[in-house]
């Protein structure tokens, strides 16, 4: 990563903590209208930095609890549930 990309990621980092912190989901936007001000190509990898940590945080989510019950199913002798990711097509199979 370059230092454009290491200080936008790094942004984004702090950013999501005081978000959750604050339980302030517009504070990433609002960051990212200040950073745009000053240089729009650090915006765009901030955004772009921001999103990616998220997603992979609701991705994790997802294995964790998916885990959580295969292992527990599994304990009780139950068929393991597949993993079927809510909101997509195939959570209805």
């Amino acid at each position: 990563m370059g230092v454009v990309d290491d200080l936008a990621d790094k942004l984004a980092q702090d950013v999501i903590k005081a978000m959750d912190a604050l339980g302030d989901e517009e504070l990433p936007e609002q960051v990212a209208n200040v950073l745009g001000a000053s240089s729009p190509s650090s915006e765009e990898i901030f955004r772009a930095a921001v999103r990616i940590r998220l997603a992979e945080r609701r991705a994790r989510t997802f294995l964790n609890d998916h885990v959580k019950a295969a292992l527990a199913a599994r304990k009780e002798g139950r068929e393991v549930p597949k993993a079927i990711a809510p909101g997509s097509d195939n959570e209805n199979v």
